[in-house]
């Protein structure tokens, strides 16, 4: 046997012994942003029911700040050993946009482990608005340049780049007006200072089945069961998709036996009943999947909206 061949075989053997005996110690599950928003809350039912399955805590550790920045450049500089995770969300494959200089590259040192869940935005307006479904409206902004003006939850936000990728697919120009967060954002659009927002199904449903607000089109290629009845923007828009998600990330370089283990263990913390019909309860689709689905859907995000950033020449304040 070659010594090339053999230390194949030995680092085979400690990578799956290793998860074998994983874990032995406290999990930290990191959320780069403050307690009681879809990410922590996500995390602190994973966490609890993975803990139960596992026989070890799993500590979430809300580090925010930075948009997740912070956390996540300390998984990314993290011993590789399965101890060390977090929970992102859309902005990590995005924030590289607004940063002079990252102190890690969001996909290339990170190790996707599980695609935890999916959400639909929907594009919302105001009653008074001219405009009952998407195509009136985008007939209606193309006769109207820079005259409708649309809300977000700050500039650089999933929002705000979910009107600009609109914008930029049907040739429409609209007036944007930032703000901190999307509660904000959608009480400027409950009292009419915006006409229309992206936002997200949480947000919106109570606001729309109250006829307080309209719903237009949902972000997804497929249809919505939180808003029945409601047509896809694609049906109007081809192509045009917008996925708010979330996934549990590790450092790169983690065994692929250890990967493993963990993409099955947090499968089973996910489709727990009491998990699995909190996330549903949310206006969250549970998603799953194998490490690579959740990698794939990174890289394409973040070629995604690098590009419309740098097209629409999006700056954050």
């Amino acid at each position: 046997m070659t010594k090339p061949y053999l230390a194949i075989l030995l680092t085979l053997a400690c990578a799956s012994a290793l998860a074998a005996e994983y874990p032995s110690k406290p999990i930290r599950l990191l959320v780069g942003f403050a307690p009681g928003g879809p990410n922590d809350t996500q995390a602190r039912l994973i966490g609890q029911r993975l803990a139960a399955n596992l026989g070890q805590p799993v500590v979430v550790d809300n580090r925010a700040g930075a948009d997740g920045v912070i956390a996540a450049d300390m998984v990314a500089k993290a011993n590789p050993d399965g101890y060390t995770l977090i929970l992102v969300s859309a902005g990590h494959a995005i924030s590289h946009n607004f940063h002079h200089s990252m102190p890690f590259d969001p996909i290339r040192d990170f190790q996707p482990i599980y695609m935890v869940s999916t959400s639909p935005f929907v594009l919302v307006a105001h009653p008074s608005l001219k405009a009952q479904s998407v195509a009136e409206l985008i007939t209606l902004a193309r006769s109207q340049p820079d005259k409708l003006i649309y809300g977000s939850a700050g500039a650089g936000s999933s929002l705000h780049l979910a009107t600009a990728l609109f914008q930029s697919m049907t040739g429409t120009s609209m007036v944007h007006v930032p703000y901190k967060g999307g509660a904000p954002a959608t009480t400027a659009l409950l009292s009419g200072q915006v006409q229309l927002i992206f936002n997200n199904v949480v947000s919106s449903l109570p606001h729309v089945r109250s006829g307080r607000l309209r719903a237009l089109g949902v972000t997804t290629t497929t249809p919505s069961p939180s808003f029945p009845g409601t047509p896809t923007i694609a049906e109007t828009v081809p192509g045009y998709e917008v996925t708010a998600w979330y996934g549990i990330l590790g450092p790169s370089k983690m065994p692929a036996a250890l990967v493993a283990k963990l993409n099955g263990e947090i499968g089973k913390a996910v489709n727990a009943p009491e998990v699995r019909d909190k996330l549903l309860a949310a206006g969250l689709d549970v998603a799953g999947g194998p490490p690579e689905r959740l990698g794939a859907h990174m890289r394409n995000e973040y070629s995604k909206w690098t590009k419309v950033v740098k097209e629409a020449g999006i700056r954050k304040e």
